[in-house]
């Protein structure tokens, strides 16, 4: 159970809300005592007067001497920048993998899955906004080593260890340790990420991920930038870098109903997913439900998922599922080859696994994956 300080709602809607300016800083409000556990960040340069500009994301955020970056979990003090979350995770929990969504990884196993604050974009509808757009300060988190987190994780009989929840690459300094760690003792890493970050740490995220889930939001620059503060292109950039990384990577998709569920859109984003990053990547449309700062729309219809998953498979994506709606037709998983049921799943439970060797149990075609 997490354990928050006090804040009034003003209070943090005032430190929590995001400009849309790329070099927006977050003022120091209430220092985080150096201990033995600050951790200088990674992917920074210095500048004159002692500020610093952030190398991790696309905002490239300027910072002066006792400023934090937009993601408000970074912090400049006297010219080096200090990743204020590093071994302060706020969430510690063992999913089932099916949950981060990932259908083409381990299936049937747990994930140890782990979270500290903040993110680097806003979300509108974020399902966990509460930690998501919170500060070091508003959460008690006791440091935990990435030893710690392996060993966790090996006691709960996890297979991986997934970086979820908030936003990954806001602590991407802990992932690289923590994943490590965990390579060492035999697990394997997942990374659930909305994919907003630059190409030098994401090769890092590649050198020690088993497999990567970006969170597509729209195919829409309006959208990213109304409901969620944030830019497309980048995004796609980093889904064409995963594809020449070689790591397995999925996509999902929130399907919010109004705002990104219109066919027309559907079918250029899949028909771009097919042109640019392959038939076979997984597709996991989700339904949305109404949370933080959208609450005025439905949840999305069981007939809305089924239209936008066939119009993705129209468009030749081999691998379409449709999410957060259990007994859903769109939940198992078929060949793309001879179209024999694969995984049987009923919402996050595996009913029937017939991969064999990562093969098609009938045909014998190769099921991408990773599955041993």
């Amino acid at each position: 159970m997490r354990q928050k300080k006090y804040v009034s709602r003003r209070e943090f809607l005032k430190v929590a809300g995001i400009a849309t300016t790329a070099c927006v800083v977050c003022p120091h409000i209430e220092a985080i005592e150096p201990s033995n556990e600050l951790h200088e960040a990674s992917f920074y340069e210095k500048l004159e007067s002692d500020s610093v500009r952030c190398q991790l994301c696309p905002w490239q955020c300027v910072v002066p001497d006792g400023q934090r970056g937009r993601c408000r979990v970074r912090e400049n003090r006297g010219g080096k920048y200090y990743s204020l979350v590093y071994g302060r995770p706020c969430v510690t929990n063992n999913d089932p993998i099916e949950k981060k969504p990932f259908f083409h990884v381990y299936p049937g196993t747990k994930a140890f899955s782990i979270a500290t604050v903040g993110c680097n974009i806003e979300c509108k509808f974020c399902q966990n906004w509460d930690i998501s757009q919170a500060r070091p300060e508003d959460v008690s988190a006791p440091f935990r080593s990435p030893e710690e987190i392996v060993r966790l994780a090996l006691a709960q009989k996890a297979k991986t260890i997934a970086y979820t929840y908030s936003e990954p690459v806001v602590f991407t300094e802990y992932i690289l340790d923590c994943a490590k760690a965990a390579k060492e003792a035999g697990l394997g890493n997942v990374i659930v990420s909305n994919g907003f970050l630059n190409e030098k740490p994401l090769k890092e995220w590649c050198s020690v991920a088993t497999a990567i889930k970006i969170d597509f939001k729209a195919f829409s620059q309006k959208f990213y930038e109304n409901i969620c503060s944030g830019q497309l292109h980048p995004v796609l950039d980093t889904l064409k870098r995963l594809v020449s990384s070689g790591v397995w990577f999925e996509i999902v998709v929130l399907v919010i109903p109004t705002l990104n569920d219109d066919s027309d859109e559907i079918k250029r984003m899949s028909a771009w997913i097919v042109k640019n990053l392959g038939s076979n990547v997984p597709i996991h449309f989700t339904r949305y439900r109404p949370a933080y700062k959208i609450k005025n729309i439905p949840p999305t219809p069981s007939q809305t998922l089924a239209r936008v998953r066939e119009t993705a498979m129209a468009e030749g994506c081999h691998y379409v599922y449709a999410g957060n709606l259990p007994g859903q037709k769109g939940e198992d998983t078929y060949c793309h080859s001879c179209k024999a049921l694969l995984i049987d799943r009923y919402g996050l439970g595996i009913l029937k696994n017939n991969v064999v060797n990562g093969k098609c149990h009938k045909c014998g075609a190769v099921i991408p994956g990773v599955w041993a």
